[in-house]
């Protein structure tokens, strides 16, 4: 078992002092901390006892660098709240200890150092001090120790009460993917860029392919340890050293996360719920800039509070947008840390819900705000969250590489839920998109309605094409979804796919007298001009001479014997009655029995058809396309 414990607390209070005492592990380890006699960075250090091992985590007490303190707070299971006997509870031992809980810290120790240079009431004071600070909190009920690291006093209680909460911690979240927010970066001689975190979720694996975020960078696992020691591989709760292959260590930052490939994506706009702490100078409002922390990084953004009066109290938690300043990783469920942007100072917390938001109109907030407290209500639930976001994607649907991207949660829990929402009835794949299935029967209504619309307003058309409907329906409606309904409709015999044109099964054209004269004039006047026929729009005008009708209708006449077949587009300008190309194609062949070969010119072809070359050339380029000839040099296989 592995867990990680990070400590908290006030500059000069004794954490680094105190992880010394336990472990026999000075986690000072720069330069400069040496000379200053303060921790600056973070500190790591370990221990073990029985069957557990203990990754413990130092953080800098200093209001300069809560920054770095953030960076180690992400990921420890249990926190040991650093109070020095003779000062007291102060401003960092506050803000750390704000820090743990917001971030959702549940277990712990408070620590009373330095005991051996007070008097028993002195003690008592502290004492007092400390119940007050954690008096309803997670650590309202947990043991407070008094140690001496100059004596050992209560050093060994320290150990046992860390692995008796131990034994008691709740098991590590197991549904999502591999996971290691960066919070150190160096350079080994011959070894290249290695890179140190807690691993928030998953396993490392050595030989495994992984992508560096928010650059996407690809790069290999070459090796990994934990606490000194080389290991095939890594789970979640450990703290772990991942030397990387595939880049140099210049392009690695703390706040950068190690995954599997293409499983995560950054981010810039963030959906949450905030609890600004009852400490904060003023109400947490729209527009106001912040710095957020979340994972090991540390980023700029705008917030932008989702209820009606735009900003959040002292003491509240509601719902907001974060609007990043630059791409963060996130994934639902994690919490994060608000600190003001000048100066600096920890206003509130929160907790991810939707990381990939949209921006949100304010007519639109009272069904965002239902969405977002469904999706806090389910959290720790895949298959709620899956079905919340596919409701909220609509007939657009999401992929399963979308979904993974948006749960976080690994492949095999991520198909168990949705295999789960097929089963039952509740979810539909159209394509490689899964859609709740309500969304799916809606769309399929609405596409046999639009060609109901197309025939009632085009009453000539053959049906309506099929990009063109999809338009009307949608124009960022996916193209895999709207073929699957299409697809579906016409299994169902509820409409008609003929090559790009859709129409109802049940539509029949019902053309009235004078329409059936214009139509019938129309093909007269091509079967009487043979193979010598007028041009499209004085075919057009000869028809409706005498009539009632517009150049405009007496088209769409035109266009219906196309459609069944009558008269042959051969170009843009001439069209033929299908009869005279008929006849046509019947001499041709009989020129090819008669002749001692199959060839014919343009010369002989003029002759056969009795026609001018105006018409030869479009004829014969015609039989070319239709495979009727086939064109060798300047004359003609009869095929």
């Amino acid at each position: 078992m592995d867990v990680i414990v990070g400590t908290a607390g006030h500059i000069d209070h004794g954490k680094t002092a105190l992880i010394k005492a336990l472990t026999g592990i000075d986690a000072d380890r720069l330069p400069e901390e040496k000379r200053r006699g303060i921790t600056v960075d973070l500190g790591f250090a370990e221990m073990r006892v029985s069957d557990v091992h203990f990754g413990f985590v130092d953080v800098p007490g200093h209001e300069r660098f809560v920054k770095n303190m953030l960076a180690g707070a992400i990921g420890i299971d249990l926190v040991l709240l650093v109070i020095a006997a003779d000062e007291g509870v102060m401003p960092q031992t506050r803000e750390h200890f704000d820090i743990c809980r917001l971030l959702g810290v549940h277990a712990g120790v408070v620590v009373l150092t330095k005991t051996d240079l007070v008097d028993v009431e002195t003690l008592e004071l502290a004492k007092i001090d400390a119940a007050e600070l954690v008096a309803n909190s997670f650590l309202e009920n947990a043991p407070m120790i008094c140690v001496s690291v100059r004596t050992g006093e209560g050093i060994d209680t320290l150990k046992d009460e860390i692995g008796r909460i131990s034994a008691n911690l709740p098991a590590r979240d197991d549904r999502l993917v591999t996971r290691l927010p960066v919070d150190r970066s160096f350079s080994i001689k011959g070894f290249g860029a290695v890179v140190t975190g807690t691993l928030a979720s998953g396993e490392v694996v050595e030989g495994a392919e992984m992508e560096l975020l928010p650059t996407g960078t690809k790069v290999r696992v070459r090796s990994l340890q934990t606490h000194g020691r080389g290991v095939k591989s890594a789970f979640a709760g450990q703290r772990v050293a991942v030397n990387l292959g595939g880049i140099d260590h210049s392009k690695i930052m703390r706040g950068m996360v190690l995954a599997e490939p293409n499983t995560l994506r950054p981010t810039q706009i963030i959906d949450a719920a905030i609890e600004v702490l009852p400490s904060a100078a003023k109400s947490l409002r729209s527009r106001q800039r912040v710095r957020v922390h979340i994972g090991t990084i540390e980023a700029l953004a705008r917030i932008q509070v989702l209820n009606a009066v735009g900003e959040i109290a002292a003491g509240s938690t509601d719902l907001a947008q974060i609007r990043l300043e630059m791409p963060v990783v996130a994934v639902p469920g994690v919490r994060f840390i608000v600190r003001s942007y000048s100066p600096q100072a920890t206003i509130a917390g929160g907790q991810v819900l939707d990381t990939f938001a949209e921006k949100h109109r304010r007519k639109e907030l009272d069904l965002v705000r239902l969405h977002l407290n469904d999706l806090l209500a389910a959290t720790a639930n895949v298959n709620a969250t899956v079905k919340l976001l596919l409701n909220a994607a609509g007939t657009s649907g999401l992929n399963f590489v979308e979904l993974q991207m948006r749960t976080a949660a690994t492949r095999e829990i991520l198909k168990a839920a949705v295999d789960s929402g097929i089963a039952e009835g509740s979810i539909a794949l159209a394509g490689d998109r899964y859609i709740i299935a309500d969304k799916l029967n809606e769309l399929s209504t609405l596409v046999e309605s639009a060609i109901g619309d197309f025939h009632r307003r085009e009453p000539l058309a053959k049906g309506i094409s099929r990009e063109a409907l999809r338009e009307s329906i949608s124009a960022h409606l996916p193209t895999e979804v709207f073929l699957a309904v299409i697809s579906a409709l016409e299994s169902s015999g509820k409409i008609v796919l003929d090559k790009e044109v859709v129409r109802q099964a049940s539509y029949e054209m019902e053309l009235s007298a004078p329409d059936l004269e214009l139509s019938k004039r129309i093909l007269t006047n091509y079967m009487d001009a043979g193979l010598e026929v007028p041009k499209l729009d004085e075919a057009i005008d000869d028809s409706i001479a005498g009539t009632k009708f517009t150049p405009h209708e007496a088209r769409k006449f035109f266009q219906l014997l196309i459609d069944s077949g009558k008269i042959v587009k051969v170009t843009a300008e001439f069209y033929f009655a299908r009869e005279a190309i008929e006849n046509l194609v019947v001499s041709l062949r009989q020129f090819a029995d008669k002749s001692s070969g199959s060839l014919i010119d343009v010369a002989q072809f003029k002759e056969l058809a009795g026609i001018s070359r105006k018409y030869a050339i479009p004829l014969l380029e015609y039989f070319d396309r239709e495979r009727i000839t086939s064109r060798a040099g300047d004359k003609r296989i009869i095929l």
